[in-house]
């Protein structure tokens, strides 16, 4: 390609010239080619260590004045065709009018302005879409794609300088990390190194140090292991490896392939050899961790952070931390952890105002909310650019109508430092607690229909009041106060400060009458509630009369949805239930419906209305407990594998019998997925909710933990898996809850498991205690890098079953053996998830159901079926291969969709490979009959066939043996039946002689038809 051009000092350095004028020098790189012995060699060493440019361009022209000492480099070529193009042009263009000028300085002048006007030229043609990324970064994509074979469509994301240890000796070289691949490449002395590793093929990344290795990050897949160290900064490669993987992983689990955001800002600094694409990677990182750890919404995108303090009134200090600033929300996170948590949504924003700067107070800023709270910021270091930000998102934030009220309320900005919106009058939602907003909001889904549970079920179906005028009630009343005086210090709602005072309370039981607000505030699904008005109604709506697998399975399962509970004893309950589960199943029918959402459903029906019931399981299954509720319960098994590598940290003693016993597979299930509500008497099993919305799953492990320590002696002295279980069943069976108001629940698992003797009573207040006590010092963070861990490792074994159960269902009826036809899925898959990141759209990724078996979900089109019939067919018949290779996918897909899966692939190919003789005939034969023949190829058979009459055969006599027929009607200029001359021709094949052989190849050759079968 033709370069700006560069001022070159020494050109006879490390490169040879091969041609030469008064103008110009065209140049090879010194051991690039043949030969170059020992200098070629270190020079060759030398360009992969530094990572010259010279590797992807090891061709280059330079331009000379003959008095002068300087050159000038005007193009490079990765290969000599490339270079000698460009020096053809300049001989033809540019020598004769070079020789009219007298002077040197004029000549480089003009060379150089010609050599940039073809730059600009070229350019011109060019889309500017990776304009972003850095010179240096543009160049080493060069490199990765020339050295690897890759395609314009794979995308480096970034490479670094590693040492690869290949046995006890370390290969300096360059790791590059593209979106789909991890690649490889060393040049040491002549020894070249290259690797290229799917991300879809890693099983597990370590970052690690032992005596052999120093700080390294080994990468392991099923094929070996691979050692990488010396990295200039290993904790950023390792997190970016990390990510690749991870998105790899969700491209198997659920056809999640990766889309570049091309709506990202341009940052506000210029950033060194960072592509646009790990900026991506970054952003989305922080965009996680952000949603994560203040549970909003899945698409709400962090714009930027910043160091600050918040002013807190209940305890009158100026707290230090983070303010998180994205479309829809202001958040802030303390240093200190658990000291204090605070969100603030746009729409509850009525004025954000700079105030009066001063030495105590530096730069600071007020946020006043629609529920009258004001929010004190100071120490912000951007005070401007921030409130232009807030600004920006306020104006477009969507406007909202008071409750009763047609008139649009609209932002109002008038000076910069305030913003301003009209107050809501106290009648608004947003002034008073969630619950009692939307319990008043009429909704009617279908007339006719069972009335709508408008509340908790626990409400109208609550059987005595007596506990409520016991000491229990008392008990309950206090709880209520407790909460409404940290209503007062802290606020009530989503703008709430949450605190360890917070958490204390949770700890002691949530108060029925506020459990549904709260559950709706800790887990974040107020937020989407509040900003999808009327979705819940309207995907009823759509549902009513709608029949499918998922509401077939619910169906099934309603009246086993806690049978003992009164609510769930008459329509009114089961009709709820109904409504929710097939609202969720139609909003996602990836999950559609699992078993254990009766359960949970049924449990957040009892404290909240059907709409917040529904958008609880929202957060619940797409947010708290993600990949839990599908059909493979991935998510479930990626948290089983952490609680058993925790169980092996915290109760190293017991985790070896654990492990012998298999326990843990079972029991982590049945806990984990209905939250402990199918294993533990209701009134216990809730608390364990209310630590859930606030904790998350951290709380579930911590308890489970618990349970565990609770019970280590007798579960060492089990000697088999069912003694283990009752053990446990009994100890969560007697967890009890004696300060619930509500009346006891029948708990069907306790007959199952009661014995002789009447086992201890174990309070649930205090089992939470003791969780906190032991085991707090669980960290989300170290959660998720575990969750990362566990699922690399759970997504490839369930890849590894899979593999196992389509090779077992093929083997049968298959030539192949078990060892070739596991290699042979390998190379499906590959080229099946090829085209889901290498194709120009995702209609492969649609493809793959993965509620079908699983050898039905991988399957190929025709063009991925050619490139792998090229490769691997054994009959090779050059120019016609593509036109067999397609005849033979049209005969194998035998339900007509243009698509084969793995079973249909390997019947064709074990066709060709172990058919004898006379099969390998019979399939030639249908490749030229219709399905196998593309509708243009059936249109000239029949063609051919209008030849064939009866008049043909009286010109010939009776006695003619077929052979002589064929010949004769080929002497004769005469076109023979299709059908009939094929049959004749496999005919004679099998059974005619060496001489007659020939005869038919002569036919072969000259009849267009059987083309086919000149193989």
């Amino acid at each position: 390609m033709w370069l700006g051009p560069e001022e070159v000092l020494l050109a006879g350095a490390l490169w040879v010239t091969e041609r030469a004028n008064p103008f110009f020098l065209l140049q090879r790189r010194r051991g690039h080619g043949k030969g170059g012995g020992l200098t070629g060699l270190l020079v060759g060493t030398l360009d992969v260590v530094l990572d010259s440019s010279a590797r992807v361009a090891p061709y280059r022209i330079l331009h000379q004045t003959q008095d002068s000492q300087v050159y000038w480099a005007v193009a490079c070529g990765s290969s000599r065709k490339e270079i000698t193009k460009h020096w053809e042009w300049l001989e033809n263009n540019l020598l004769q009018t070079l020789s009219i000028f007298d002077n040197e300085e004029d000549i480089t002048t003009f060379v150089k302005g010609k050599i940039h006007g073809i730059i600009a030229e070229e350019n011109k043609n060019q889309q500017p879409q990776s304009e972003e990324d850095p010179g240096k970064f543009k160049e080493a994509e060069l490199k990765m794609r020339k050295q690897f074979g890759m395609p314009e469509v794979e995308k480096l994301v970034n490479y670094y300088s590693c040492s690869y240890w290949k046995g006890r000796v370390p290969r300096q070289g360059w790791l590059y990390l593209t979106v789909n691949h991890l690649c490889f490449y060393s040049f040491l002395l002549g020894k070249e190194v290259t690797l290229v590793i799917q991300w879809v093929d890693v099983t597990q990344l370590e970052k690690n140090a032992t005596l052999l290795f120093p700080e390294c990050i080994k990468v392991s897949t099923r094929d070996g292991e691979l050692f990488f160290s010396m990295f200039l900064n290993i904790n950023e490669t390792f997190k970016l490896m990390e990510q690749l993987a991870n998105i790899a992983m969700r491209q198997l689990l659920d056809n999640e392939s990766f889309l570049e955001d091309k709506s990202l800002p341009k940052p506000r600094k210029p950033l060194k050899n960072i592509s646009a694409l790990k900026r991506d990677l970054d952003a989305r990182a922080k965009n996680e961790c952000y949603r994560a750890t203040f549970r909003l919404p899945k698409d709400e995108c962090l714009d930027g952070h910043t160091d600050c303090t918040l002013w807190t009134p209940f305890n009158k200090m100026h707290i230090p931390g983070q303010m998180f600033v994205s479309n829809n929300y202001i958040c802030f996170a303390s240093k200190a952890e658990e000291a204090c948590h605070l969100i603030i949504p746009l729409r509850e924003v009525t004025i954000v105002e700079k105030a009066d700067s001063s030495s105590v107070l530096p730069s600071p800023l007020s946020i006043s909310t629609r529920s009258k709270m004001t929010f004190f910021f100071a120490n912000l270091k951007d005070r401007d650019f921030l409130v232009q930000r807030i600004s920006d998102f306020l104006q477009r934030t969507p406007s909202k109508k008071p409750c009763g009220s047609d008139r649009e309320w609209k932002w109002n900005f008038g000076d910069p430092g305030c913003e301003e919106v009209p107050e809501l009058p106290s009648s608004s939602p947003l002034a008073v607690s969630p619950t009692s907003a939307l319990s008043n909001r009429p909704v009617n889904f279908c007339a006719g229909e069972v009335p709508t549970a408008s509340q908790g079920l626990l409400k109208l179906f609550r059987r005595n009041s007596e506990e409520l005028l016991g000491p229990k009630g008392a008990k309950e009343k206090m709880k209520e106060e407790s909460w409404n005086i940290h209503f007062f210090e802290y606020g009530r709602g989503m703008c709430m400060y949450r605190t360890a005072k917070t958490r204390e309370l949770v700890q002691k039981g949530i108060p029925e009458n506020l459990r549904g607000e709260l559950w709706l505030l800790f887990s974040g699904a107020w937020n989407e509630m509040v900003t999808h008005p009327g979705y819940y109604e309207d995907l009823v709506e759509k549902s009513m009369g709608k029949y499918n697998l998922a509401t077939e399975e619910i169906e099934r399962d309603l009246h086993r949805s806690m049978p003992e509970h009164p609510a769930f004893q008459n329509e009114l309950g089961i009709a709820a239930l109904r409504r929710v589960l097939t609202a969720y199943a139609f909003r996602n029918p990836t999950i559609g419906y699992c078993q254990a959402m009766n359960i949970v459903t049924s449990v957040l029906l009892l404290y909240c209305n059907e709409e917040e019931a529904f958008w609880l399981l929202v957060a619940l299954c797409e947010r708290m407990l993600p990949d839990y509720y599908n059909t493979r319960v991935v998510g479930a098994l990626v948290d089983q594998g952490i609680f058993e590598e925790l169980t092996r940290e915290y109760l190293p003693q017991l985790s070896e019998k654990m492990q012998d016993l298999g326990v843990i597979s079972t029991i982590s299930l049945s806990w984990f997925l209905t939250l402990f509500l199918s294993v533990m008497p209701f009134e216990s099993a809730v608390v364990i909710v209310d630590c859930f919305f606030y904790e998350g799953i951290k709380f579930i492990l911590q308890v489970s933990l618990a349970i565990l320590d609770a019970n280590m002696e007798k579960l060492l002295q089990c000697c088999d898996e069912g003694e283990a279980m009752t053990i446990l069943g009994r100890y969560l069976d007697n967890v009890v809850n004696r300060q619930s108001v509500s009346p006891p629940i029948p708990h069907l698992h306790a007959l199952l498991t009661s014995g002789d003797d009447p086992p201890l009573e174990i309070d649930i207040f205090e089992l939470i205690k003791t969780s906190y006590e032991k085991f707090s010092n669980l960290k989300a963070d170290d959660i998720e890098q575990m969750r990362f861990k566990q699922r690399l490792k759970v997504i490839q074994s369930l890849e590894d079953t899979a593999k196992k159960s389509v090779v077992r269902a093929v083997s049968s009826d298959i030539g192949f053996s078990i060892e070739e036809l596991e290699e042979l899925y390998v190379v499906f898959k590959a080229k099946y998830l090829m085209s889901c990141y290498w194709g120009n759209n995702r209609a492969a990724a649609a493809r793959r159901d993965q509620s079908l078996p699983y050898l039905e979900q991988y399957r190929i089109d025709m063009e991925q079926f050619k490139d792998l019939f090229i490769s691997l067919t054994p009959w090779s018949c050059g120019t016609h291969t593509p036109v067999l290779a397609g005849r033979l996918f049209r005969l194998l897909d035998e339900n007509r969709d243009s698509l084969i899966n793995f079973k249909e692939f390997v019947t064709g190919m074990s066709g060709m490979y172990h058919g004898d003789f006379t099969e390998k005939l019979k399939v030639l034969y249908k490749l030229h009959l219709p399905p196998a023949l593309s509708p243009e190829e059936t249109e000239s058979a029949l063609e051919a066939t209008s030849y064939f009459t009866e008049d043909v055969t009286t010109e010939v006599s009776p006695f003619v043996s077929e052979l002589d027929f064929c010949l004769h009607c080929e002497s004769q200029g005469q076109s023979l039946g299709y059908v009939h001359t094929l049959s004749t021709a496999i005919t004679l094949i099998l059974s005619a002689s060496t001489s007659a052989l020939f005869k038919i190849l002569w036919i072969c050759c000259h009849c267009p038809c059987l083309l086919i079968l000149r193989l």
